[in-house]
């Protein structure tokens, strides 16, 4: 396809963007920089690390992303006492067919969210890594893979250091942005205080379905870039 037939499909296709900011924009208020870059991610088939303090919508974020998607969404608290079978699944014996047979675990969903992910110890970080990876869990020997689209976001608190575990780098590394979330400003404050304080809380209407994210995927892949605009961008790296 030549770039303006490319163009061209590209507006038809990413229609359903407009559809899932709109949508997010009934239950979150400001925020642009966190949800431009959770479509990002989305489209970009990468996760998100998400670092602010409690109560700024990072979880009511993932929550209506998914719900706008009709997608499956899991969500894990992370805590050091935590187990990779938490995350995996376990065996589960079944005494009517006399067998051991595979319990899912959350980590079996479109859209995941690992909240305070630095809370958990190494070996449970690492379950997570090959999911996060291969798009595929490990449990009891055998490998499965997971449905798609498949987006993990994870949450870190930066002001609060007892009883967490630093990320390795071989974990950040599987995290294609980390995101800083501020506070709203004074005017969308107001906003969410009479927002929240109705009868009804707005709710979120499934819009989108997976099959149009994985289609833009695929298109997103042959939008033309110029051999100088990644020579610039190699220049910057370097």
């Amino acid at each position: 396809m030549d770039i303006r037939e490319i163009n061209e499909k590209i507006q038809q296709e990413s229609a359903f963007i407009e559809l899932l900011n709109l949508e997010l924009g009934k239950v979150i208020v400001g925020q642009k920089y966190m949800l431009d870059r959770l479509l990002i991610g989305l489209l970009s088939n990468g996760h998100l690390l998400l670092e602010g303090v409690p109560g700024l919508a990072k979880t009511l974020a993932i929550k209506s992303l998914s719900s706008a998607i009709q997608a499956k969404f899991s969500r894990l608290q992370f805590t050091p006492d935590l187990l990779p079978a938490d995350l995996v699944g376990t065996m589960i014996y079944n005494q009517k067919q006399e067998q051991f047979t595979v319990r899912r675990g959350p980590l079996f969903a479109n859209f995941v969210l690992a909240d305070e992910i630095n809370r958990a110890p190494a070996k449970v970080q690492s379950a997570l890594l090959e999911a996060m990876q291969e798009r595929k869990v490990t449990a009891a020997g055998t490998t499965y893979s997971l449905e798609q689209p498949f987006f993990v976001l994870a949450t870190q608190n930066p002001i609060e250091q007892e009883g967490t575990y630093q990320l390795p780098e071989a974990q950040l590394d599987r995290f294609m942005f980390k995101v800083k979330v501020h506070y709203p400003t004074q005017g969308e404050e107001k906003t969410i205080l009479d927002r929240m304080s109705g009868l009804e809380i707005p709710k979120i209407a499934k819009k989108v379905l997976p099959q149009a994210l994985q289609e833009a995927r695929k298109l997103s892949t042959k939008i033309y870039l110029d051999e100088k605009l990644k020579d610039y961008i190699l220049n910057i790296i370097f």
